[in-house]
């Protein structure tokens, strides 16, 4: 039997934090770019007046407030900057750009503070809106753009932002605290070029899963980031089990018919006919549609389960929101993974971590994308004068409280681990053998 004071010694032991991968710098300039004389996001309404929060009442947030709120969590939002807003006042911080070399607090495309809003806006009665988690605070990246743009190699524009500075991203929100990273973009490649062109984020990703971080991103929508077509993967989400990967809903339920289907789906939410904070201040109009605002509701019950649960790894609170997700009568399928993300049964269900007889058999394998340096054939680009990933296009049109149990659903894993790798992390950007990058949509 171990003793006390064993217990005690064992628990003054101070585990040394995963280092990040290499190449991971300081976000600066991004060379080449070409912005306008102005930022001029689309300008928003004033208050929407009362309203009925369509996507609020289905999560049962009134419910879920009483129970967290997301106070004393730090959302990171990777996307096009976040602009001050009084709905964010006193919560948000910017804290790097990749694009300009600023704060992150400018915003001209008007997706990232539609994100944030979704998020973390404070709840008021004279409108109805409110973002899930509105005690959290936002750290605001600025990491792509549609309005910034860079040239490519045949000479044409193309949307700020790639898959390297997307990593590099996800590295700065860890080491700046972060508890939940939201990524509302992702873009569509062939599995060679995915593995290739992902190197660095799948490295940033374990980075993040082993500082205990959550991470949540979109699926991807059809007909935008060369996502739709035959024989393609989605980045982020296939590249791991190291993060949470979302899909779109109707206010009904049923699959968005823009949200991208596949394997590397985890859960769904809604996305579609959400309204949020609006850049140039005010509301955007309840047109917002598109995985990319799927992923707030999921990154901000994340939060909230942070908060109740503070001893749950970043592990344990991915799987509890995938065990507490509302079942498709389809069961576990491409369309939404394991289910509409339900917070309040992520805040109450019981037990907290299924164990033992709790645990049914592992759903069939889910194809993931192996670290860098794991062993095989190495990848090889089939396209390798195609320029870089780009992480832009954005999508802006686009009660009593029930315990319930977790039954017998899976806790983990969700998808078959890659293994690790037994040499060094991908060469950073521009090393003779680094492979080509690429920009990635946002959702």
């Amino acid at each position: 039997m171990v003793s006390a004071a064993l217990l005690v010694a064992l628990a003054m032991v101070v585990v040394p934090a995963p280092p990040p991968p290499p190449g991971s710098g300081v976000p600066g300039p991004t060379a080449g770019l070409q912005a306008p004389d102005s930022c001029a996001p689309p300008e928003g309404a004033g208050s929407p007046g009362p309203v009925v929060d369509v996507a609020a009442a289905g999560l049962r947030l009134d419910t879920v407030h009483r129970l967290a709120t997301g106070a004393g969590q730090r959302i990171a939002v990777i996307d096009t900057g976040v602009s001050p807003h009084p709905r964010l006042a006193g919560r948000l911080t910017g804290i790097g750009d990749y694009l300009q070399g600023g704060d992150g607090l400018d915003d001209c495309d008007g997706h990232g503070t539609a994100v944030a809003g979704l998020l973390a806006a404070a709840p008021d009665d004279a409108d109805g809106f409110t973002g899930i988690a509105p005690a959290a605070r936002v750290l605001s990246i600025r990491q792509s753009s549609t309005v910034l743009t860079v040239r490519g190699p045949d000479g044409a524009a193309q949307p700020g932002g790639d898959t390297d500075t997307l990593a590099d991203a996800v590295v700065l929100a860890v080491r700046r605290d972060a508890t939940v990273v939201n990524i509302s973009g992702a873009v569509c490649l062939p599995p060679a070029r995915a593995a290739s062109a992902g190197a660095r984020l799948r490295a940033a990703l374990r980075y993040a899963a082993d500082s205990d971080v959550v991470v949540v991103a979109a699926a991807g929508n059809i007909g935008t980031g060369g996502c739709g077509a035959a024989g393609l993967v989605s980045l982020p989400g296939w590249l791991g089990d190291d993060l949470l990967t979302v899909a779109a809903v109707e206010p009904g339920g049923s699959p968005s018919e823009i949200s991208l289907h596949g394997p590397w789906v985890d859960v769904a939410a809604p996305g579609t006919r959400l309204r949020s904070l609006a850049a140039g201040g005010g509301f955007t109009g309840a047109d917002l549609r598109g995985t990319s605002f799927a992923v707030p509701w999921v990154a901000g019950t994340a939060a909230l389960v942070r908060q109740r649960f503070p001893r749950l790894s970043a592990r344990q609170v991915a799987d509890r929101i995938i065990a507490t997700a509302r079942r498709s009568a389809a069961g576990l399928n491409e369309a939404v993974g394991h289910g509409v993300v339900d917070p309040l049964a992520a805040l109450t269900a019981e037990p907290l971590v299924p164990t033992g007889a709790d645990r049914p058999a592992e759903p069939p394998a889910r194809p993931t994308a192996a670290l860098p340096g794991a062993g095989g054939n190495p990848p090889t680009d089939t396209d390798p004068a195609s320029p870089a990933v780009l992480v832009a296009a954005i999508l802006l049109g686009g009660a009593a409280i029930i315990t319930a149990r977790l039954g017998g659903w899976r806790m983990s894993p969700r998808r078959p681990p890659a293994p690790r790798p037994p040499g060094p992390a991908p060469a950073p950007s521009g090393a003779a053998a680094a492979p080509p990058r690429g920009p990635v949509q946002r959702r």
